[in-house]
This record gives structure tokens, sequence and C-alpha cells, in this order.
């Protein structure tokens, strides 16, 4: 289906690829991944034609149909179901030549049905409809003019056109970007079944391991694809960098022997031969190149001191916006310091309104909110890049909130989000979307917060970068309140879901992969309708689902916990290993040794115990499974 052949890319006089290849068989689902500003963009920009290579060529076969998702929003007066029927271009070419009537060939009329009846030209309106569907528009939704939505819904339309199309090769960027948490899980269900050639860049870990079959990766300017999921890839590759490492470090010390020979023997006449051939012998050994990893970013969120609990707590509040009814009403919540909460929910259903609430910036309308006047709070948008000052640094912007501070220590909190002395001083303008999203994080910890409350933090992060700010989350010692599409950072990072819906908000009993069901079934009592008897039959089942999620409940949250606690015992232990097996600390005193071995036992029989707690409640789970 696509072959690349020793493809060269240069952009503004930056190599993008050098003389790179690939090769993707039809039908696969195939994931692109690597280091924002890599050139994955770049990359499919070619494949599309978008832009010509500096060299090489890209084959794909006779003319296969390209997708790809349009950078520009639809918009117009159309219904967004019209908006996605019209995105098959060849299926409406096909209407409008047989509703012409104005072909007289009998061949070209049966040729123009039969091809209507091959795309199944009857059922798109379905179709499209149910696409709309999953990626959140409801029924009404879908008959209102394209141009009533904002920017970030019609962009989930033309991602809804492009999946209708069944391009042979479809090319998706980022297709999560506009989307939110039920919107995903619906799109990775869609695309693990994709019949046709898939081609994805993605940093959601989740949608990488369950959707594709393969991953090419974008690394220094070359191309290399692993079989397997993204999990696999992880695997294989740090098997491969810890191989060409003793591989390098080898190759060194057997260079470091025959210079040896030839600086002894070179002026001995008996071995000026030997030592000659071992010069040719050296200037021919292929350098293995280093394979030291590329610096991922590490965060660090500042420890806040301790507030005796509830830190928030709601009673019969209700809130919205002025002159408006309220968004949500009868809300009885209560937020402690160790609570790490994801909100799940469709968008519009009013998260951010009560993110707002709880940060102060919307009063309650009914009911009393309360919280100790000493709580700092950190709230994260990924909007506020907007309201950066794109002439401004990094450095000014941390400046300026913390006028007190010497700029050594001003400089040390932007270090602490990846920020060395350099890029503390490029301007706004010239950052990328994860190097805002980045300062943002910063300027959001100044005061050490007790609570963060974070809408979309990983929008624009890479896949390393994810997973270092999953670490950081964790080792808070605050509260997290969290909104996020990316379903891998709510399973590591949270232990509880609140459901925002029907105006209110309620604590979910299951997890993801329990709402992700939840979801299912009730897309497809909306698509069966009907009532009447079957219909109760359904609603009894699924009401004996729900009990069960509700019973498996405390047994799952106590296998979750015990395997959170295991691995931190795992970090505590290898970290007492490594400090005993450094010479540094037998200088120490005897007692402060001592000391450290009692530690190490202690947190060795600690491990055992939780994993005989883990088992235990794994156990339990699957019975009452």
């Amino acid at each position: 289906m696509l072959s690349i052949t020793n493809l060269t890319v240069r952009l503004g006089g930056r190599v993008i690829m050098e003389n790179a290849s690939l090769s993707l068989p039809t039908g696969h689902r195939t994931g692109l991944v690597g280091r924002n500003g890599s050139g994955k963009t770049t990359l499919f920009r070619v494949i599309a034609g978008e832009l010509p290579p500096d060299d090489g060529t890209i084959n794909m076969g006779g003319q296969p149909r390209v997708g790809r998702v349009s950078q520009e929003a639809p918009d117009g007066p159309q219904s967004l179901l019209e908006t996605v029927l019209a995105a098959d271009t060849e299926r409406a070419g096909l209407l409008v030549e047989a509703e012409a009537e104005t072909t007289t060939d009998p061949a070209r009329i049966a040729e123009v049905h039969a091809r209507l009846t091959d795309i199944e030209a009857h059922a798109a309106p379905a179709r499209a409809a149910q696409i709309l569907a999953g990626l959140g528009f409801d029924e009404a939704a879908q008959a209102r003019p394209c141009n009533e939505f904002s920017g970030g819904w019609r962009m989930r339309v033309a991602l809804a056109g492009a999946l209708f199309a069944r391009p042979d090769l479809l090319l998706l960027d980022e297709p999560t970007n506009h989307l939110d948490l039920e919107a995903t899980m619906w799109l990775e269900n869609y695309l693990a079944s994709w019949r046709g050639t898939l081609f994805v860049i993605s940093h959601e870990r989740r949608l990488l391991n369950r959707v594709v079959g393969e991953i090419v990766h974008l690394n220094e300017n070359k191309l290399t694809r692993y079989t397997g999921n993204y999990d696999r890839f992880e695997r294989t590759r740090r098997e491969r960098l810890v191989r060409e490492t003793k591989m390098r470090e080898r190759q060194v010390d057997e260079q470091k022997r025959i210079q040896a020979f030839i600086d002894r023997f070179r002026v001995q006449a008996n071995k000026a031969r030997q030592a000659q051939s071992r010069v040719k012998m050296l200037a021919r050994m292929e350098p293995i190149a280093s394979v030291m990893e590329q610096h991922t970013t590490a965060f660090s969120f500042p420890s806040p001191n301790h507030l005796a609990p509830p830190i928030i707590s709601l009673d019969r509040v209700a809130v919205g916006y002025e002159a408006e009814k309220p968004v949500l009403s009868g809300l009885n919540l209560r937020i402690d310091m160790e609570d790490r909460i994801a909100l799940i929910g469709a968008n519009g259903n009013g998260k951010s309104t009560l993110i707002k609430l709880f940060c102060g910036k919307l009063a309650a309308m009914e009911g009393r909110m309360r919280k100790p006047a000493r709580l700092r709070i950190g709230y994260f948008a990924q909007h506020q890049t907007d309201e950066l000052d794109t002439a401004g640094t990094p450095y000014s912007h941390l400046a300026r909130l913390m006028p007190d501070v010497i700029p050594s220590r001003v400089r040390s909190h932007l270090g602490r989000f990846g920020f060395s002395q350099n890029m503390a001083e490029v301007r706004i303008s010239s950052l990328s979307g994860g190097e805002k999203a980045r300062l943002l994080l910063a300027m959001m910890c100044l005061d050490a917060p007790h609570i963060l409350f974070l809408d979309e933090p990983t929008n624009h992060l890479d896949v390393d970068s994810r997973e270092a700010l999953v670490e950081a989350l964790n080792e808070f010692e605050g509260a997290i309140i969290l909104v996020s599409h990316d379903a891998h950072l709510i399973d590591l990072v949270c232990d509880r879901l609140w459901l925002v819906a029907d105006g209110g908000c309620t604590p979910f009993d299951g997890d993801l992969d329990d709402y992700a069901k939840m979801l299912q079934e009730r897309r497809r009592a909306a698509r069966r309708g009907g009532s009447g008897k079957s219909e109760n039959g359904r609603r009894e089942a699924r009401r004996a689902r729900a009990d069960a999620r509700a019973n498996a409940a405390p047994l799952r949250r106590a296998a979750r916990d015990a395997e959170k606690r295991l691995q931190s015992l795992s970090k505590t232990k290898f970290r007492i290993e490594s400090e005993l097996a450094s010479p540094e600390t037998y200088n120490l005193p005897p007692e402060a040794v001592t000391a450290l071995q009692l530690k190490l036992a202690e947190t060795d029989k600690a491990v055992a115990e939780t994993e005989e707690a883990w088992i235990a409640a794994q156990s339990a789970l699957e019975k009452a499974m």
C-alpha cells in the first residue's frame, strides 16, 4: 500500500528526514511516534502530496484514495449530517449523476447504480449519523447548521467526514486532540475495526495499545518499524538500547586495545607490518552510534503543608452563570488531601463549571461551599496559553509573579519543569505547545498548592513527557482533580471517578472499563429504541450489571490501592539498595548504615505483606465478577 524509499525532507534548512525508508502493507494499522518537532506531521504532508520531498520516492500502488482530516474546520449553513455525507466525494458525484438523468448510455447507468450498491450508498445516512453520535452529536445536533458550532466541535465534524469517506489510506494526526474521554473511547473502538490502511500520529498510549499492530518510530531523521503495540515497542526499544550500549562498550574496548598495540609496536621493525594492518583495521571499524536516550523532560511539583480534612466540602450547592438556571445542582461532595479524582462525563455536562466553582471563579448560587482560608489552589487549563505574553520569556513570566524572589530561585523553579538556563530565555512565540503547557504548570505551582485542578494537561505533551507527568503527579502530596481524555493518565493517577451528568455530580462505582461498557450499552439501547417487555428486560439486566459493579467496586479499589502501594514500596526498596551499594555509604557512621539495613528489612516485609494483600484482593475480585 505505502512504500517510502530513501526519503529526504528539509524544512528551512533543517533536515527532517534523510534516506528514510518504510513499507506499510495494505490493511495494516500503524502508529507513528517520535518526540515533538521530530517531523511526524511533515511526513504526513509529504505522503498526502502537500509537500514535495527533496529526494527519494513515495509509491502507493495505483491511485488509492488518501483521507486526512482537514486543518480547516468545516463551516457553512449545511447540517452536520449533510457536511459529513458530502465528505465522500465519490458517493456524492455518483448520486448527482444518477439523479440528473443526463446519461443515456445504458452501460454507464448500470455502472453508476452498481457502484452505488457496492459502496452501500443507501446506508450512508445511517452510518454518518452513527459516527457523529459516537463523536458526541445527538440527533438534534446533527440537524443543526455547521456554522452554529465552535471550532473545536467543527473539528470533530471534520474527523467524522474523514472516517465516513472510508479512504484506502487514512492519515490521522492526533485525532483525539478535540475529543472528550467519551468520544476518545468510541474512536478507539471504531479504529480497532478499521478495514483500510491506517497510519496514525498519537501520543495517546491507550489508543496506540488498543488500535495499532505496529509502531513506526521517527528518530534521528530515520524511520524504524516495530511489530506490536506501543507497550511492546517500548520493551523492544529498551532491549535494543541496552544491547547496543554493550556493543558500543565492547567496540571502545577493542579500539583501545588495537590503539595500544599500534602505539607500542609501530617503531619496531619486526612488528611494523602487524601494526600497520591494525591501523587499517581501526580505520575500517564502523563506529556504533551513541545510544544515549534524548533528554526527557522531568516534572517536580512542590510539596504543600498538610491541612486537616476536608479541604473542600459542598453542601447542597447549585452553580451556574448569571441570568441562567444552574448548570449543576444538589452537589454534596468533599475533597481531602489524599484524593485523586477524575471528572468524567460528556463535554457540555458541567465539568469545567464544577472546577470553576472549586477554584472560586464561580460563586455558589445555592447551598454552601466550605474551604480553609489557608487553602492554596493550582489551576491548569489549556486555553491559558492564549493569555501568555508572546514577546516575553519563561523567566520574565515567573519573575513577574515572584517579584521578591532572587533570580536563582526563579530559575530553579523553572528547572523543576524542564526549562534549562537557555530555554528560560526563549521567547514565548518560539515555544512549542508542549513547552507552553510546561510553563503553565510551573506558574500554577509557585505557592506549593494543596490541590491541583488539571483540565486537559496533556494535549501538547509527547508520550515521554506524559509519563514524566504521571510520575510527578503520583509523587505529589496534595489532592488532584483531573479532567482528561487520556484514559492512560486517568488510570495511573486517579483512584476515584466522579460522573458529571444530568445536572449533577456523583461518585461512579467502577473504573474506566466499566464506564466504557456503560456507554456502549447506552448507545446500543439508543439504536434499538423500542419499549415494552423487551425494554423492561434490558433495564433489569442493566440494573443487575450495575449492582454487580457496585458490589465489586470496594474490591477493585483494594486491589488498585495495593498495586499502587507495591509500586511505591518497590521504588523505596530500589533507593535503599542503591544507597547501600554506594561506597560512600560506608563512610557514614555505623548507626546510619544499620538504620538503612533495618529500613530495607522493614520494606522487604511490607512488600511481602502488600503482595499478599494484592493477590487476595485480585482473587476476591475475580470471584465477585
